[in-house]
């Protein structure tokens, strides 16, 4: 039936006669898609949705995206999140535009281009509705001949099912750098693999160990070995089969722009370990150290069996665990998923990646994801 109402809809526009089409009022083609729906996701006390919302305008003028609100289902019509002005223009990214246009203009969509607004909403004690719903206000034209319309789409289901594991490392004085957050790199990296664009580290994570002042390493940067992470033991979340695995890349010198080996989607994550844990949801770990895997392909692992040691491998500047749960076995090219590790003890934050941090007496946390720069210890 949907198809039917559109080619009428064509036909309608070829043959209305050119005093009525003055006169008609479409709606603006506009499309809102969700690529991937919601999962509750608990977060240092705080129940979370994280998803996106792409905008693309599908005719020749431009448009200005003025206002998102996102509501429940029919039967929860309350708003859970508004976002206008700079709100709105700090969620949105515009994909292939280079430079990134500047804020006041992010908002605006020309014929035949996209927005993706990065969603990042808390919710209140009522938790969250089963459905979401998107409504948009835009603005076409400019100065007296400026019409703003508002359109509602983008619905999609709130899933609850999440996956509940055990830590990926041992120890304390881990920092969760790249960590879950509305504006990390992790949660923006939307790339397109085999045709499909995803976000497979949307709740990524860079672990990086650090000691009680804050320090990373001891002794000279530039070697692998005097880092605290480098060697650690890389385990098991959750009892599983080894998906896929790859070895034998190189270490990278220390440092911001040294690499071992060309980065290609290849070589991209370094050494790592991909294991099927169930129920469609796979754990990734990356740039271990060549030759340091203990499993194959195929193997049945056990949680907490030692997978590989922390490495420096592949897109790294140094010593650290990329840890993410996703949909799928390709690295980039599936959808990241939430999760909730059984425990871990909150010891210290930091206000920005390596910078301003301290430590405080261990707080634990049940059932619940790490965010951006906390410093945990993993029992």
């Amino acid at each position: 039936m949907r198809t039917a109402c559109g080619l009428a809809l064509a036909a309608f526009a070829v043959v209305l006669p050119r005093s009525s089409a003055a006169q008609a009022q479409l709606p603006p083609f506009v499309e809102m898609r969700v690529p991937k729906a919601p999962t509750v996701v608990m977060g240092r006390g705080t129940a979370m949705l994280v998803h996106e919302l792409h905008v693309t305008n599908f005719q020749a003028a431009p448009l200005t995206i003025t206002r998102l609100e996102v509501l429940g289902g029919e039967a929860d019509d309350r708003v859970l999140l508004a976002l206008q002005d700079s709100t709105l223009a700090r969620a949105l990214a515009r994909p292939g535009i280079t430079p990134p246009p500047p804020l006041p203009e992010r908002a605006r969509v020309n014929g035949g281009l996209r927005a993706v607004v990065f969603l990042w909403i808390p919710l209140d004690t009522r938790g969250a509705p089963a459905r979401l719903r998107h409504r948009l206000t835009i603005s076409q034209g400019s100065g007296d001949s400026v019409r703003t319309h508002v359109i509602e789409g983008g619905r999609t289901s709130v899933t609850r099912d999440v996956a509940v594991i055990g830590p990926p490392l041992r120890g304390s004085g881990w920092l969760t750098a790249n960590g879950p957050d509305a504006q990390t790199g992790h949660r923006r990296a939307l790339i397109p693999v085999e045709g499909t664009a995803a976000i497979a580290q949307r709740f990524a994570i860079d672990y990086v160990q650090m000691d009680t002042n804050g320090r990373r390493f001891t002794g000279d940067s530039l070697r692998n070995e005097s880092y605290y992470a480098h060697g650690t033991d890389a385990i098991a979340v959750a009892d599983g089969i080894v998906a896929a695995v790859k070895d034998s890349i190189p270490e990278n010198i220390p440092g911001p722009a040294s690499r071992a080996v060309p980065i290609t989607l290849e070589t991209v994550a370094g050494n790592f370990v991909i294991l099927d844990i169930g129920q469609g949801r796979y754990a990734f770990y990356a740039h271990l150290i060549p030759g340091s895997l203990r499993v194959r392909v195929g193997d049945r692992v056990r949680k907490g069996q030692v997978l590989g040691l922390v490495g420096n491998s592949g897109n790294s500047t140094e010593p650290h665990l990329h840890f993410h749960l996703m949909d799928g076995t390709s690295p980039l090219g599936s959808e990241g998923i939430p999760y909730a590790h059984e425990r871990f003890d909150l010891v210290g934050t930091c206000r920005r990646m390596f910078a301003e941090c301290a430590r405080s007496a261990a707080e634990p946390r049940r059932g619940e994801i790490p965010l951006a720069n906390m410093v945990i210890a993993f029992p």
